[in-house]
């Protein structure tokens, strides 16, 4: 099936028209996730979300594939152990998305981290999460510390840990894990929204009813089994189903913000204690450096968090605490992200002691449901549900599947030889996208963001360079619009700038400055009305407003 809204109704005649083993509501991380290992297995499965891929909290995370270090100060002892041994996994199935960062851990008088304490605890983490020889935490002196970020606070600085993160694109990592599970069989369609469930005369769930946002038209998907993977909004679902009991979802909100480094040349990856003991990570990327996140508790509208004054002076507050000299203002701030956290609710806990444990429910319905859980853990995640989705197709249908598939599966563009033949697979490539006509540079950064599909972005670059300048795009641009729109199923410029490329959130001025020529493309490809071209326009320069713009500001 395709994957690209230019054929939006054929895909939602396939939606109507068959019964699926399982519909999965909810396609970010989580329900990516189990879309590929379900439709690996031989299962007919079928995912819908009511709005783009990834837009709730799998595009606004702190972008790490992190071995939850952090635990270990919580005594979750498994969970470090587990997510260590998935970082490994989802770096080597997809290091076109994910990159080991090492990140410098600076300890000062009196603060949360000793050098002993952190010794050890670096150790049994690297020990727990079977980290690589190559990849094993030093222990630094002060200056050493400082000769590796020397903006870092000088006062009482004792010494500090070294040790690897991985960093990731998180939108990017579901669209492609969306795309997997897509050619492997899967069929997934955005801005579809669960109006309500269907029931068989058991009184056994058996669909959804849907409807398009994009057009208003309402059908029923029937399944099966449904799986409720929708993160922040899993109450409303089990809510749907007569089914919340017991636990419920406790939402906190984490902000980020981006600087430009001519303002901070953050040279290297920080995880920093602040003065009320909480911990941020600063972070370079790109010719920026991104500093986050809060942890509040949040009771609004999930589909719309916002960065307050107060988010943006916590952080700003944080930087000029650890990094003093680089006295950074609200004027430096060149755009933001915020995001929530859907956590499992625990009674008298702060927002940062909520375990980030994922839990599955299953009602008398039969209504599968999977909250809480990690980025990193995704996969092993998946894998977990839907070995209990197969025990009970296997009950309902005397049929059987294959067991899990995803431990050693690329990622859609993830087939670069693993890590170890990652950079001689961008030398070989980005050659392609120099007879292609792009520059050195920007062939490379193909080469970097797409992997193994690379050479369709510039297959589009070599065919439609007179489209591209029909439209005034500049060729790298417009070979990613034309494959976000064929093989992306982008929808909308917020989805494209947003979500398939980053540059609201890393190169704002970039999303500034082609945002209509951007629109003008679209509008032609996915023929758009005036209204929607005018609705799209507000919406995106919406999201460039509030990128920088706090509410109450």
């Amino acid at each position: 099936m395709a994957f690209t809204n230019m054929e939006r109704e054929q895909i939602k005649s396939t939606l109507e028209s068959g019964t699926f083993d399982v519909l999965i509501i909810g396609g970010g991380i989580t329900g990516a996730g189990i879309a590929l290992d379900a439709a690996t297995r031989g299962m007919k499965a079928v995912l819908v979300e009511m709005q783009d891929f990834a837009a709730g909290t799998s595009s606004r995370s702190t972008k790490l594939v992190h071995g939850g270090l952090r635990y270990l100060k919580q005594f979750e002892v498994g969970m470090v152990a587990e997510v260590g041994k998935e970082r490994a996994i989802v770096y080597e199935n997809g290091p076109h998305v994910t990159t080991p960062e090492w990140m410098l851990l600076p300890m000062h008088q009196g603060g949360t981290f000793g050098k002993f304490s952190t010794s050890i605890g670096l150790r049994v983490y690297d020990f727990l999460a079977g980290v690589k020889k190559g990849e094993r935490r030093t222990m630094l002196s002060a200056q050493q510390t400082l000769e590796k970020e020397p903006l870092i606070k000088k006062s009482g600085l004792k010494g500090g840990g070294y040790y690897v993160e991985y960093r990731t694109d998180d939108a990017r990592l579901t669209i492609e894990v969306m795309k997997a599970a897509v050619e492997h069989g899967a069929t997934a369609l955005n801005y579809t929204k669960v109006e309500s469930l269907i029931y068989n005369d058991k009184k056994q769930v058996s669909g959804a009813v849907v409807r398009d946002l994009l057009t208003g038209d309402t059908y029923e998907v029937k399944a099966v089994k449904v799986v409720n993977s929708t993160g922040p909004w899993v109450d409303r679902i089990r809510e749907m189903d007569a089914s919340k009991k017991g636990k419920s979802l406790r939402m906190t909100k984490g902000i980020h913000l981006v600087i430009d480094q001519s303002r901070f040349p953050l040279r290297q990856a920080v995880y920093f204690d602040t003065p009320d003991k909480r911990m941020v990570f600063a972070i370079p990327r790109d010719g920026k450096a991104y500093v986050g996140t809060t942890d509040t508790f949040y009771d609004q509208d999930p589909v719309h968090p916002q960065m307050t004054a107060s988010d943006r002076s916590y952080i700003i507050k944080a930087i000029n605490f650890m990094f003093p000299d680089v006295k950074i203002t609200e004027k430096d701030i060149e755009s933001s992200w915020a995001g929530v956290r859907p956590l499992i609710y625990e009674e008298g806990k702060d927002p940062s002691e909520i375990s980030r444990k994922d839990e599955i429910w299953e009602s008398d319905s039969g209504l599968l449901t999977i909250a809480g859980g990690k980025l990193t853990g995704y996969r092993k995640m998946a894998e977990t549900i839907v070995d209990l989705l197969s025990k009970r197709l296997v009950e309902a249908q005397q049929r059987s599947f294959k067991p899990c598939q995803t431990k050693h599966l690329p990622i859609s563009g993830g087939d670069v030889g693993g890590s170890q033949g990652y950079e001689d697979f961008v030398r070989r490539t980005a050659k392609i996208g120099v007879v292609a006509g792009l520059s050195e540079k920007d062939s490379v950064c193909v080469a970097r963001m797409y992997g193994e599909n690379a050479p369709k972005v510039y297959k589009r670059v070599t065919e439609g360079a007179e489209e591209a300048r029909s439209y005034g795009l500049p060729l790298m641009l417009y070979g990613q619009l034309a494959y976000a729109l064929e093989e992306e199923m982008v929808a909308s410029p917020v989805d494209f700038f947003t979500r398939r490329t980053g540059a609201t959130l890393f190169q704002i001025d970039r999303a500034r400055k082609w945002k209509q020529l951007v629109m003008n493309m679209m509008a032609v490809r996915l023929k758009w009305s005036p209204e929607t071209m005018a609705r799209y326009t507000y919406e995106m320069d919406k999201a460039l407003t509030e990128a920088v713009t706090p509410i109450g500001d």
